[in-house]
Protein backbone atom coordinates (compact mmCIF):
# COMPACT_ATOMS: atom_id res chain seq x y z
CA UNK A 1 0.00 0.00 0.00
CA UNK A 2 2.79 2.59 1.15
CA UNK A 3 4.69 2.28 -2.91
CA UNK A 4 0.89 2.62 -4.09
CA UNK A 5 0.46 6.01 -2.43
CA UNK A 6 3.99 7.20 -2.95
CA UNK A 7 3.55 5.97 -6.79
CA UNK A 8 0.79 8.23 -7.47
CA UNK A 9 2.18 11.53 -6.51
CA UNK A 10 2.52 14.52 -8.87
CA UNK A 11 5.38 15.84 -10.17
CA UNK A 12 4.67 18.71 -7.65
CA UNK A 13 5.01 16.35 -5.04
CA UNK A 14 8.00 15.15 -5.58
CA UNK A 15 11.88 16.42 -3.94
CA UNK A 16 14.15 18.91 -6.02
CA UNK A 17 17.67 20.03 -5.82
CA UNK A 18 20.79 19.75 -7.69
CA UNK A 19 21.94 16.80 -9.86
CA UNK A 20 23.61 13.70 -9.03
CA UNK A 21 24.47 10.64 -11.76
CA UNK A 22 22.21 8.07 -11.15
CA UNK A 23 22.88 4.46 -11.32
CA UNK A 24 21.83 1.18 -9.88
CA UNK A 25 25.28 0.61 -8.13
CA UNK A 26 25.75 3.79 -5.95
CA UNK A 27 25.33 4.48 -2.97
CA UNK A 28 21.92 5.63 -1.47
CA UNK A 29 19.84 4.88 -4.15
CA UNK A 30 16.64 4.05 -1.57
CA UNK A 31 17.89 6.87 0.67
CA UNK A 32 19.00 6.93 4.01
CA UNK A 33 16.46 5.49 6.07
CA UNK A 34 17.14 1.89 6.59
CA UNK A 35 14.70 -0.53 5.36
CA UNK A 36 12.84 1.34 3.44
CA UNK A 37 13.09 2.25 -0.56
CA UNK A 38 12.08 5.50 -0.98
CA UNK A 39 11.44 6.11 -5.21
CA UNK A 40 11.33 10.23 -4.18
CA UNK A 41 14.84 10.08 -2.82
CA UNK A 42 17.42 13.11 -3.34
CA UNK A 43 19.71 12.40 -0.64
CA UNK A 44 22.79 11.56 -2.83
CA UNK A 45 22.01 14.78 -5.02
CA UNK A 46 22.20 17.43 -1.72
CA UNK A 47 25.57 19.97 -2.61
CA UNK A 48 28.26 20.07 -0.70
CA UNK A 49 30.11 22.74 1.11
CA UNK A 50 31.47 24.26 4.20
CA UNK A 51 31.90 20.53 5.94
CA UNK A 52 35.04 19.20 7.59
CA UNK A 53 35.99 16.08 5.36
CA UNK A 54 35.10 13.40 7.67
CA UNK A 55 31.16 14.66 6.18
CA UNK A 56 32.13 15.60 2.35
CA UNK A 57 33.82 12.53 1.44
CA UNK A 58 31.53 10.13 -0.39
CA UNK A 59 28.87 12.41 1.23
CA UNK A 60 28.80 11.03 4.63
CA UNK A 61 27.18 14.14 5.91
CA UNK A 62 23.95 12.23 5.74
CA UNK A 63 25.13 9.10 6.09
CA UNK A 64 25.07 8.35 1.84
CA UNK A 65 28.14 6.26 2.51
CA UNK A 66 26.56 3.91 4.86
CA UNK A 67 23.96 2.83 2.23
CA UNK A 68 26.22 0.32 -0.53
CA UNK A 69 24.28 -0.83 -3.11
CA UNK A 70 23.24 -4.76 -2.64
CA UNK A 71 25.68 -7.68 -2.98
CA UNK A 72 26.45 -8.43 -6.43
CA UNK A 73 25.29 -4.81 -8.05
CA UNK A 74 28.02 -3.10 -9.88
CA UNK A 75 28.55 0.28 -12.28
CA UNK A 76 30.75 -1.82 -15.40
CA UNK A 77 33.17 -0.34 -16.95
CA UNK A 78 34.39 -1.98 -20.00
CA UNK A 79 37.83 -1.23 -20.68
CA UNK A 80 38.47 0.74 -24.33
CA UNK A 81 34.30 1.07 -23.76
CA UNK A 82 31.79 3.44 -22.42
CA UNK A 83 28.78 3.49 -19.64
CA UNK A 84 26.05 5.44 -18.89
CA UNK A 85 24.03 7.01 -15.93
CA UNK A 86 21.06 9.16 -15.58
CA UNK A 87 22.00 12.87 -14.42
CA UNK A 88 18.86 13.84 -12.72
CA UNK A 89 17.88 15.76 -9.59
CA UNK A 90 15.80 12.98 -7.94
CA UNK A 91 15.61 9.70 -7.90
CA UNK A 92 12.22 9.92 -9.37
CA UNK A 93 13.08 11.29 -12.73
CA UNK A 94 15.01 7.96 -13.20
CA UNK A 95 14.38 5.03 -15.21
CA UNK A 96 15.24 3.50 -11.47
CA UNK A 97 11.60 4.81 -10.30
CA UNK A 98 7.90 4.34 -11.04
CA UNK A 99 9.18 2.13 -13.70
CA UNK A 100 10.42 5.43 -15.75
CA UNK A 101 6.92 6.80 -16.06
CA UNK A 102 8.13 10.48 -15.12
CA UNK A 103 11.11 10.21 -17.43
CA UNK A 104 11.96 12.54 -19.92
CA UNK A 105 15.15 13.55 -21.77
CA UNK A 106 15.98 15.97 -18.92
CA UNK A 107 16.93 15.42 -14.73
CA UNK A 108 14.05 17.81 -13.54
CA UNK A 109 10.96 15.30 -15.40
CA UNK A 110 9.71 18.09 -17.91
CA UNK A 111 10.34 18.63 -21.31
CA UNK A 112 12.80 21.70 -22.73
CA UNK A 113 13.81 22.90 -25.89
CA UNK A 114 16.67 21.43 -27.82
CA UNK A 115 19.63 24.23 -27.12
CA UNK A 116 18.08 24.98 -23.88
CA UNK A 117 19.70 28.10 -22.56
CA UNK A 118 18.68 31.45 -20.77
CA UNK A 119 18.13 32.71 -24.11
CA UNK A 120 15.75 29.86 -25.45
CA UNK A 121 13.53 28.95 -22.04
CA UNK A 122 10.83 27.31 -23.48
CA UNK A 123 8.89 29.15 -21.34
CA UNK A 124 10.76 28.00 -17.74
CA UNK A 125 12.24 30.22 -15.35
CA UNK A 126 15.78 31.97 -14.71
CA UNK A 127 17.39 31.47 -11.37
CA UNK A 128 17.97 34.56 -9.18
CA UNK A 129 21.46 33.98 -10.41
CA UNK A 130 20.31 34.50 -13.64
CA UNK A 131 20.63 30.88 -14.53
CA UNK A 132 18.84 28.05 -15.79
CA UNK A 133 16.87 26.96 -12.98
CA UNK A 134 15.78 23.71 -13.34
CA UNK A 135 16.87 21.39 -13.67
CA UNK A 136 19.00 23.33 -11.19
CA UNK A 137 22.68 22.79 -13.93
CA UNK A 138 24.64 26.17 -12.70
CA UNK A 139 24.45 27.19 -16.20
CA UNK A 140 23.51 29.67 -18.40
CA UNK A 141 23.86 27.15 -21.67
CA UNK A 142 25.03 23.72 -22.22
CA UNK A 143 28.30 25.10 -23.35
CA UNK A 144 28.60 26.83 -20.00
CA UNK A 145 28.48 23.73 -17.91
CA UNK A 146 32.11 22.61 -16.11
CA UNK A 147 31.62 18.78 -17.03
CA UNK A 148 31.93 16.31 -14.45
CA UNK A 149 34.07 13.28 -13.64
CA UNK A 150 34.21 9.60 -12.63
CA UNK A 151 37.19 8.30 -10.64
CA UNK A 152 38.21 4.98 -9.45
CA UNK A 153 39.82 3.22 -6.33
CA UNK A 154 41.10 -0.63 -6.49
CA UNK A 155 39.64 -0.71 -3.39
CA UNK A 156 36.60 -2.96 -2.39
CA UNK A 157 36.38 -1.65 1.26
CA UNK A 158 35.12 2.01 1.16
CA UNK A 159 37.20 2.76 4.25
CA UNK A 160 40.04 2.09 2.47
CA UNK A 161 39.59 4.58 -0.16
CA UNK A 162 42.02 7.86 -0.14
CA UNK A 163 42.56 10.83 -2.12
CA UNK A 164 45.70 9.11 -3.67
CA UNK A 165 44.25 5.66 -5.13
CA UNK A 166 40.93 7.49 -6.35
CA UNK A 167 42.10 8.43 -9.78
CA UNK A 168 39.84 10.15 -12.27
CA UNK A 169 39.58 7.43 -15.21
CA UNK A 170 36.96 9.62 -17.36
CA UNK A 171 35.26 13.51 -18.17
CA UNK A 172 32.81 14.35 -19.62
CA UNK A 173 32.66 17.60 -20.74
CA UNK A 174 29.61 19.70 -20.78
CA UNK A 175 27.89 17.14 -17.95
CA UNK A 176 25.19 17.25 -16.66
CA UNK A 177 23.21 19.08 -18.88
CA UNK A 178 20.55 16.40 -20.14
CA UNK A 179 19.42 13.32 -18.67
CA UNK A 180 21.47 10.37 -20.12
CA UNK A 181 25.10 11.16 -20.52
CA UNK A 182 28.07 8.91 -21.29
CA UNK A 183 31.71 8.47 -19.74
CA UNK A 184 34.20 6.42 -21.42
CA UNK A 185 36.98 4.48 -20.47
CA UNK A 186 40.04 3.78 -20.67
CA UNK A 187 41.16 0.69 -22.79
CA UNK A 188 44.36 -0.28 -20.58
CA UNK A 189 41.91 -0.19 -17.29
CA UNK A 190 43.12 -3.20 -15.54
CA UNK A 191 40.54 -5.75 -13.84
CA UNK A 192 39.45 -5.13 -10.11
CA UNK A 193 39.83 -7.77 -6.99
CA UNK A 194 37.04 -10.34 -6.72
CA UNK A 195 34.59 -7.81 -4.54
CA UNK A 196 34.95 -4.99 -6.98
CA UNK A 197 36.40 -1.56 -6.74
CA UNK A 198 34.81 1.90 -5.19
CA UNK A 199 34.27 4.22 -7.82
CA UNK A 200 32.72 8.04 -7.01
CA UNK A 201 31.16 11.03 -9.66
CA UNK A 202 32.07 14.12 -8.96
CA UNK A 203 31.18 17.48 -10.13
CA UNK A 204 32.18 21.25 -9.49
CA UNK A 205 29.16 23.76 -10.89
CA UNK A 206 30.71 26.81 -12.99
CA UNK A 207 29.53 29.81 -10.65
CA UNK A 208 25.70 30.20 -10.95
CA UNK A 209 24.87 30.30 -7.47
CA UNK A 210 27.18 28.82 -4.34
CA UNK A 211 30.31 27.57 -4.85
CA UNK A 212 29.82 24.13 -3.27
CA UNK A 213 31.12 20.80 -5.31
CA UNK A 214 28.87 16.89 -5.56
CA UNK A 215 30.70 13.27 -4.92
CA UNK A 216 28.47 9.94 -3.94
CA UNK A 217 29.94 6.22 -4.37
CA UNK A 218 29.00 3.50 -6.49
CA UNK A 219 30.52 -0.13 -6.27
CA UNK A 220 32.26 -0.63 -9.71
CA UNK A 221 34.18 -3.35 -11.38
CA UNK A 222 35.83 -2.97 -15.37
CA UNK A 223 34.96 -5.65 -17.71
CA UNK A 224 36.79 -7.25 -20.39
CA UNK A 225 40.30 -6.09 -18.91
CA UNK A 226 43.50 -6.85 -20.73
CA UNK A 227 46.38 -4.96 -19.00
CA UNK A 228 47.49 -5.32 -15.77
CA UNK A 229 49.69 -1.98 -15.10
CA UNK A 230 47.73 -0.46 -12.18
CA UNK A 231 46.91 3.15 -12.21
CA UNK A 232 49.53 5.37 -10.94
CA UNK A 233 49.03 7.60 -7.11
CA UNK A 234 46.72 10.54 -8.19
CA UNK A 235 47.75 13.86 -7.68
CA UNK A 236 45.93 17.05 -6.81
CA UNK A 237 45.14 18.84 -9.94
CA UNK A 238 46.44 22.30 -10.50
CA UNK A 239 45.08 25.97 -12.10
CA UNK A 240 46.62 25.87 -15.91
CA UNK A 241 43.88 27.78 -18.03
CA UNK A 242 45.94 28.30 -21.43
CA UNK A 243 49.49 27.36 -20.23
CA UNK A 244 48.98 23.56 -20.72
CA UNK A 245 52.98 23.01 -19.44
CA UNK A 246 51.49 24.47 -16.04
CA UNK A 247 48.82 20.91 -15.97
CA UNK A 248 50.16 17.95 -13.60
CA UNK A 249 50.24 15.03 -15.98
CA UNK A 250 49.21 11.71 -15.52
CA UNK A 251 47.25 10.33 -12.77
CA UNK A 252 44.80 13.23 -11.13
CA UNK A 253 43.24 13.91 -8.01
CA UNK A 254 39.21 14.43 -7.91
CA UNK A 255 38.52 18.41 -7.02
CA UNK A 256 37.69 18.94 -3.19
CA UNK A 257 36.75 22.76 -2.80
CA UNK A 258 35.14 25.22 -1.08
CA UNK A 259 35.38 22.69 2.38
CA UNK A 260 36.17 23.55 5.98
CA UNK A 261 39.39 21.19 5.48
CA UNK A 262 40.72 18.74 3.25
CA UNK A 263 40.18 20.99 -0.12
CA UNK A 264 43.28 20.20 -2.73
CA UNK A 265 43.02 23.02 -5.16
CA UNK A 266 42.77 27.17 -3.45
CA UNK A 267 42.15 29.31 -5.82
CA UNK A 268 42.21 33.09 -6.03
CA UNK A 269 41.56 36.08 -8.70
CA UNK A 270 40.01 35.90 -11.97
CA UNK A 271 40.00 33.14 -14.99
CA UNK A 272 40.45 34.42 -18.87
CA UNK A 273 37.35 35.52 -19.60
CA UNK A 274 37.52 37.85 -15.99
CA UNK A 275 34.96 35.80 -13.34
CA UNK A 276 36.48 34.53 -10.19
CA UNK A 277 38.08 31.18 -11.04
CA UNK A 278 36.14 28.47 -10.90
CA UNK A 279 38.01 25.20 -10.80
CA UNK A 280 36.31 22.05 -12.77
CA UNK A 281 36.42 18.93 -14.88
CA UNK A 282 38.13 20.45 -17.76
CA UNK A 283 41.18 22.05 -19.03
CA UNK A 284 41.94 24.76 -16.69
CA UNK A 285 42.81 22.04 -14.81
CA UNK A 286 44.44 20.01 -17.61
CA UNK A 287 41.15 17.50 -17.85
CA UNK A 288 40.60 16.24 -21.65
CA UNK A 289 37.55 15.55 -22.39
CA UNK A 290 36.78 11.01 -22.45
CA UNK A 291 38.86 8.75 -20.95
CA UNK A 292 42.15 9.58 -19.07
CA UNK A 293 44.92 7.81 -20.39
CA UNK A 294 47.73 8.87 -18.85
CA UNK A 295 46.51 7.43 -15.89
CA UNK A 296 49.01 4.05 -15.67
CA UNK A 297 52.41 3.53 -13.87
CA UNK A 298 55.18 3.34 -15.89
Amino acid sequence: MRFEVIGVLSLAGLARAHIFAWHKAMYCLNGTTAGQDNANTNDAVNPLYDLPKSEWWFHATNGCNKFPPPAGVFLDLPAGGSFTVEMAENRAFTSLSYGGSKVTAWGDGKTHPEGYSITNLGGAAISGSGCLSSPNLHAKSESDVAGSAFAISYQSDLSKVTPENLVVFSVRYHTPYKRLASFDVPADMPACPSAGCICAWGWVPNKCGQANMYMGGYRCRVTNAKSTVPLAAAKPPVWCENNASACVQGAKQMVYWQQRDGNNIVTSGNEADGTPKSPGYNMKLGFTDGAQKNIFQK
